[in-house]
């Protein structure tokens, strides 16, 4: 097993390093582009029933579409993350299951989306939320990933994070909103200043128990961002501006600088480094 190889929600996959949903995820071509250049899970563009032309950022084809691609993604040895959006809870339901049936690895509900707010508002109530996910959970057999707002309504990252827990879900997208002035000693394992929560990522890292694996969303352009996301308690990182910017390469640049930051700190697996980050006043 390779360095930067980790279990994700029990799933065995290449690298932690993987794109974001949305991020040159839509079409046939930059998804195979990307599956011919870059080992890690392959996340498709957050999609609905029929297809959307508005807003812009889940412009989609449709759950056909991407159930085609995860069968042939699949059967080419390719660990595939769904991604689901809808404006109702049977819509949502119907698109998880779509995926699910084509092969899909990961289900990534997306409740982070301002369309997803308005329309289903998963957090207008905690029973909302536990009745929108736990119909999902009842009816696929996927690993099953929630992608979260950093503001969950107004519920305590402790009472997400449990109801996670009782209904089965293994993964937390989370925000990667680490501060910028944040001063990280690698060698060290330590962040400057007194015990504090991090990031959206290291908060729901630290209320899990370590029971939910986080995957840290945003902020990752380099191998270094990666290896900090890692310490602040991040099992995976999806990364979206970068390979926007780079193209399929980022991928694969931000990996093998994540490997050599391993190697360098003397790590022989990126599991050794997930949540132990410290504090030094």
């Amino acid at each position: 097993m390779n360095r930067t190889a980790i279990r994700l929600g029990g799933i065995e996959i290449a690298s932690t390093v993987m794109n974001a949903s949305g991020a040159r995820s839509a079409e046939r071509g930059e998804i195979f582009e990307l599956a011919a250049v870059h080992r890690g899970a392959l996340v498709f563009k957050s999609c609905n029933l029929d297809g959307l032309e508005t807003p812009e950022n889940l412009k989609n084809r449709g759950v056909g579409h991407f159930a085609e691609l995860a069968t042939e993604l699949r059967a080419r040895g390719k660990v595939v993350v769904g991604s689901v959006v809808g404006k109702t809870e049977d819509e949502f339901v119907a698109v998880a299951i779509a995926l699910d049936r084509a092969g899909v690895h990961i289900l990534e509900l997306n409740l982070a989306d301002d369309y997803v707010q308005t329309t289903v508002a998963p957090f207008a109530s905690l029973e909302r939320f536990k009745s929108l996910v736990g119909r999902v959970r009842g009816e696929v057999g996927s690993v099953l990933a929630v992608k979260l707002p950093p503001r969950a309504g107004l519920f305590a990252t402790r009472a997400i994070a449990d109801l996670l827990k009782s209904l089965r879900v293994a993964i937390a997208v989370c925000a990667n909103d680490l501060p910028k002035d944040i001063q990280v000693d690698l060698t060290a394992g330590t962040v400057k200043g007194p015990r504090r929560v991090l990031s959206h990522a290291h908060s729901m890292f630290m209320e899990s128990d370590e029971l939910l694996d986080v995957v840290a969303v945003g902020g990752v352009n380099t191998g270094r961002d990666a290896y900090v996301a890692h310490l602040t308690g991040a099992k995976a990182v999806q990364i979206g501006s970068a390979l926007m910017k780079e193209g399929a390469g980022a991928l694969g640049r931000i990996d093998r600088e994540l490997d050599a930051l391993l190697a360098e700190h003397g790590k022989a697996s990126v599991a050794g480094i997930i949540g132990p980050v410290r504090f030094e006043v």
